[in-house]
């Protein structure tokens, strides 16, 4: 699905915790930045608020940390590192893959060809209706596959000129936006998500190459603001047209909002040296966002089967007349609780599958 079109199931744009780096080289404030950014996109699908975008777009903020591992990556060969990428990717995907086509199957669900894109998520992979809540996530990970492809001629391009090729990557989502609308299918939604996060991308190659942090903090704040300016006005203004004013509903929103909010983030890094090293006197917190980064993938992609999972067996809880009268059956945090439960299961279950993908023991937890 594209970016315009994802409000029919509330699913939002979330996470990929990716990096070749080991353990000494992490950044805690960017490891806390795409933990946030998976704690967020859960809340989202439990809570449906229209809002959570505008706090914290965290698919914006992913993208931009993803460019900027992207970019240092690309100090080794380009052919290297797209393999490195998709052999950490693809294993993950076709462990969760199984499953959910498995039961659509069951169900009657009769793919054709279009089911190669299971295989390598070039486009949306197909599915039933039947399915959608848990499939329809998968637009980040095809998107997220182009940019890896695509960036070893964009940081090429980038290194040319790096300011003018940041400032000219919320071009096309301008030009989508005002001259030329994409045709509703697999190609015209792919290149919506990419225009909607290009810029976020080579954000990440600005911070990577230190482009950021020889900016001078006047004109970067004052073009970030009207960024933040421009996408709020647009999904606002545009509220009757789409609506709604979430931001995952409105890609040229999206992608100023984005803009704006992660280059503050980045630059604050960059310049000011912001840093969450202290974290790790906060054992519990540091192991929970440690956990989270190591598990990123596998958390995008079982969270909304674990949601799905939770409201049936919410629903059994009635059944137990002790449960019914002290438990807040009915509360949708109640519905979270349960559902990160279910994650924490999945990730059990199955998160050893990203240490085999980067070629490391299997563990129950990193």
């Amino acid at each position: 699905m594209g970016a315009h079109s994802k409000g029919a199931v509330r699913t939002v744009r979330t996470v990929r915790g990716e990096g070749d780096a080991g353990p000494a080289a992490r950044d805690r404030y960017f490891d806390t930045l795409r933990a946030l950014a998976l704690v967020r996109v859960v809340a989202y699908h439990a809570f449906g608020w229209a809002w959570a975008g505008l706090v914290f777009p965290a698919m914006g903020v992913m993208f931009g940390l993803a460019g900027t591992l992207m970019a240092r990556s690309l100090r080794r060969p380009a052919g290297a590192v797209i393999r490195s990428r998709l052999r950490r990717l693809l294993p993950p995907f076709w462990c969760w893959g199984l499953f959910v086509v498995g039961a659509m199957l069951v169900r009657g669900w009769m793919p054709g060809w279009q089911l190669v894109y299971w295989v390598v998520p070039l486009g949306d992979p197909p599915g039933s209706a039947w399915g959608e809540q848990a499939w329809e996530i998968l637009w980040y990970l095809r998107t997220y596959l182009w940019f890896v492809l695509l960036s070893p001629l964009l940081l090429r391009l980038f290194r040319l000129a790096p300011v003018p090729v940041l400032l000219l990557s919320l071009a096309p989502i301008v030009v989508l936006q005002c001259l030329w609308q994409p045709p509703d299918d697999r190609f015209g939604t792919g290149l919506l998500d990419l225009a909607t996060y290009l810029f976020c991308w080579v954000l990440g190659f600005a911070h990577r190459d230190g482009v950021l942090a020889r900016l001078k903090p006047l004109p970067v704040v004052v073009l970030s603001l009207a960024a933040l300016a421009c996408g709020a006005w647009y999904a606002f203004a545009h509220r009757a047209e789409y609506g709604t004013y979430d931001l995952d509903d409105i890609p040229f929103a999206q992608a100023f909002w984005s803009a704006g909010f992660v280059t503050l983030l980045m630059y604050s890094k960059a310049r000011l040296g912001v840093d969450f090293s202290g974290l790790v006197r906060l054992r519990r917190l540091d192991r929970l966002v440690t956990v989270l980064n190591a598990r990123a993938v596998t958390v995008y992609l079982w969270h909304e089967l674990a949601l799905v999972l939770a409201v049936p067996l919410i629903d059994r809880l009635w059944d137990v007349p002790a449960f019914e009268a002290y438990l807040p059956l009915e509360s949708q945090w109640f519905l979270l609780g349960v559902g990160w439960v279910l994650i924490a299961v999945f990730v059990l279950l199955f998160g050893w599958v990203e240490d085999v993908a980067a070629r490391k023991r299997a563990r129950l937890l990193p």
